[in-house]
């Protein structure tokens, strides 16, 4: 089995993220991903998307030798600089107000789509961290930066989880390979749940955990 095209994962994910961020009437609800609410948070998803943006406009680079699991090291991209970096960043654009958050991720979401699908399939690019990635590769971290945060938001609003289908098979194949779907009957949990414990959202019972990591399962170092 190949991975998933990231493209209309994306899509579908940040289609349903967008009319969620419509219904949203308390923009200083708290979030786990301290000390973000649920307005920063959503400044921080939108930046994650608009990344691309520089990436795209930048030189090709010759080869792409990071992959979508190896974009989550645990290494200077989570250094204490950086992390300031990246709390100031989402805390700053967060003042402009719920409409506004909602109007540009939107905007953002549908600019970053349009031009990643006129791109050609092996196009690759470098991250901001120095990493030379695949674009579906890299789309690919953007599909699980938009689901895991969007669990953190449906959490932090008491709903439903909404991770869509197209972002669960995604996110699972990376986490844990071509056979995800036989992995995850094993582990008995569905996407969701097991997407939000690998990623430290819910814990992982000690009998899980062990039965995850000799399924091979792929853990993610995530801000």
């Amino acid at each position: 089995m190949i991975a998933p095209a990231p493209i209309p994962a994306l899509t579908a994910e940040t289609t349903r993220l967008a009319h969620a961020l419509n219904d949203i009437t308390d923009w200083h609800t708290p979030t786990r991903c301290t000390p973000w609410d649920a307005a920063a948070l959503t400044a921080h998803i939108t930046g994650a998307l608009a990344r691309l943006d520089p990436m795209l406009d930048a030189p090709e680079p010759p080869h792409a030798t990071v992959t979508a699991a190896g974009y989550y090291a645990p290494d200077h991209r989570f250094a204490p600089d950086t992390n300031t970096d990246r709390i100031h960043t989402a805390t700053e654009a967060a003042t402009a107000g719920g409409p506004a958050l909602t109007a540009a991720f939107q905007a953002t979401a549908t600019r970053i789509i349009d031009r990643c699908t006129r791109e050609r399939p092996d196009r690759r690019v470098t991250t901001r961290h120095g990493d030379p990635m695949t674009l579906a590769d890299f789309l690919t971290t953007r599909i699980v930066e938009t689901a895991v945060h969007g669990i953190d938001l449906a959490d932090a609003l008491d709903r439903p989880r909404w991770t869509t289908p197209e972002a669960q098979h995604a996110v699972s194949h990376l986490l844990l390979g071509d056979h995800h779907d036989t992995a995850l009957a094993a582990l008995g949990l569905d996407p969701v749940a097991f997407i939000a414990k690998a990623t430290g959202r819910d814990p992982f019972t000690a009998p899980e955990r062990a039965q995850a990591e000799a399924l091979g399962v792929t853990w993610l170092a995530l801000g």
